[in-house]
């Protein structure tokens, strides 16, 4: 395929699409997939034989379409409307082309008007729900590679490094580490062989934002990665996804095929002299494989197991060669960043934190789902006008950054989500997810329970990580259950301490975060269950255990 011949197919599948009387969008990515959306898709494919509508009307399955708290759900393109908890009885009343039969719909349409959906500013997720991710061709009619194109033929691989950098984009994996820099660096390299590396080994508690963009968007990640290749001078790709993304990974390799196919991977890229091609790797699920060097290590063939650093990936990663990791969304902004402009991106958000953060909001919030909004953003401005606010109850405070982050307590609330902000009160921007919990919510409990997940998936190669773990565990265990003391708590703070001091990597540096900004901001909590054995919170029945002594 040739630049001209891309522009062509564009062109072609945009007019195809535009003369469809209707298409019907139905999510299909996993949340959606677990309450029945291929069924859905199906019946309203069987509806539009019986109603004699091929040709005139199609349906195709699509990634995330935000809204999962009302999943399954159903776009309608025609008329622009979305219906929530759709089921295979509503087919035959979204094929017809009758108004009056439609109206049977109206309870379940969703209000694209509605906070959730006009304040959120996507780049990561512009095709997500509008695309189908196993067609190429509507990659393309959405404007799919057609930055790879404009690296290609226009930019010099220097000119895209520096595009990158000063669009200002940080890595989305959680440390924020300038993408432009990382990029510089293994350009800079004067050897023979590099890699990219996609690290899509999302394992934070209630994240699914990279499973979501792979699901919903293969190619852009795709695209972003080999103009990424071309960036720094690598022909070859990883990406190293978790085993239990099974429809992740299924549409990637549908993808990859697809792309290989039409020469947008493989050898010579659009009819240019790059070669670039892509292979997946699949994890058994180890968090700690998150870690870029425990990511090298298991593609290699090895124990997932972090090394000390330098030497760096960048100077020498993967089977000793010069390696640029970054993770899933940092990658889907790429192609953006290319085709629209350095100053165009770093026009969104903060003065040190640019562009969009996408969020997997779980926990005690109406809205759940998957958003993204500009960096910067307050928490009040996500949770409750976004998110919708909380069921029921009174918020108590948001977890970010997964096991590696920090509890946020109300009077934060107006604090802009951005790297520097979230740093300063004791957390992290970490992938994205977002934890909001209420006043049912025991925060010695939650301490516990991320303790927990750390101690579990620690490789073990450290003694700080490996037993230090397991004693902070078990201290936060006997509070829960009226057996610790002050002592225990002394002890909590130092191994704290003692953990993100000497630990070998990030997973034990940053074990200790949860415990940390609960001690700081629920101090109460800690001493009710030590002096008073009692949960403020009413969760771990403490009073009826002590009752019954």
């Amino acid at each position: 395929m040739t630049v001209e011949d891309l522009l062509e197919k564009q062109t072609e599948e945009t007019e195809r699409q535009a003369a469809l009387e209707n298409r019907i969008l139905c999510c299909t990515a996993a949340g959606c997939v677990s309450c029945g959306a291929d069924g859905i898709r199906g019946a309203i494919a069987g509806e539009i034989k019986a109603q004699g509508r091929e040709g005139k009307v199609e349906v195709c399955g699509t990634g995330c379409m935000g809204l999962c708290s009302q999943g399954p759900l159903v776009l309608s393109a025609a008329d622009r409307k979305l219906y929530g908890n759709v089921t295979a009885a509503d087919a035959a009343a979204l094929v017809s082309p009758n108004p009056i039969d439609r109206q049977a719909l109206a309870p379940r349409e969703i209000d694209l008007g509605a906070p959730f959906f006009i304040k959120q500013t996507k780049i990561v997720l512009a095709n997500s729900g509008r695309v189908d991710p196993e067609r190429l061709d509507d990659y393309i009619a959405a404007g799919g590679y057609q930055a790879l194109a404009k690296a290609l033929n226009e930019m010099t691989p220097k000119e895209t490094v520096e595009a990158v950098r000063k669009s200002g984009l940080r890595g989305r994996g959680g440390a924020g580490y300038p993408t432009g820099l990382k990029w510089e660096l293994v350009a800079k390299q004067a050897a023979p062989v590099k890699y990219v590396v996609c690290n899509a080994d999302e394992g934070d508690p209630g994240a699914f934002m990279d499973r979501s963009v792979l699901e919903g968007d293969p190619h852009r990640v795709l695209e972003g990665m080999a103009i990424a290749g071309y960036a720094v001078g690598a022909q070859q790709g990883y990406i190293y996804v978790r085993g239990e993304y099974g429809l992740a990974i299924q549409r990637l390799q549908t993808a990859i095929k697809q792309a290989e196919r039409e020469h947008l991977l493989g050898s010579r890229i659009l009819e240019q002299g790059f070669q670039f091609r892509i292979d997946l790797r699949i994890g058994a699920g180890a968090f700690v494989c998150g870690e870029e060097t425990a990511l090298i290590a298991s593609i290699e063939g090895k124990r997932g197991q972090p090394r000390q650093r330098p030497p760096y990936p960048p100077e020498s990663g993967l089977w000793g060669a010069p390696t640029l990791i970054n993770n899933v969304e940092t990658f889907a902004n790429i192609p953006a960043i290319v085709e629209k402009g350095a100053e165009w991106f770093s026009a969104i958000g903060t003065a040190n934190s640019k562009g969009t953060k996408v969020f997997a909001l779980a926990g005690k919030i109406v809205n759940t789902g998957l958003i993204e909004v500009p960096m910067g953003a307050t928490l009040r401005e996500i949770l409750f006008e976004i998110g919708g606010g909380i069921p029921s109850g009174k918020f108590k405070a948001a977890q970010t950054g997964g096991p590696s982050g920090g509890c946020i307590p109300e009077q934060f609330l107006d604090v802009p989500v951005d790297y520097e902000s979230l740093a300063r009160i004791g957390s992290i921007m970490g992938s994205g997810g977002l934890i909001v919990m209420d006043e049912t919510s025991c925060m010695v409990d939650v301490a516990r329970f991320f303790m927990e997940f750390c101690m579990e998936e620690s490789c073990g190669k450290c003694i700080p990580c490996r037993t230090g773990t397991v004693q902070m565990y078990d201290i936060l265990r006997r509070m829960t259950t009226g057996e610790a003391d002050e002592d225990d708590l002394a002890m909590l703070k130092g191994l704290s301490e003692l953990l993100r001091e000497t630990s070998l990597c990030g997973l034990g540096q940053t074990a200790p975060n949860p415990v940390v900004s609960t001690l700081k901001y629920f101090a109460g909590e800690y001493e009710a269950h030590i002096r008073d054995h009692r949960c403020p919170a009413g969760h771990c029945g403490l009073e009826a255990k002590e009752a019954t002594r």
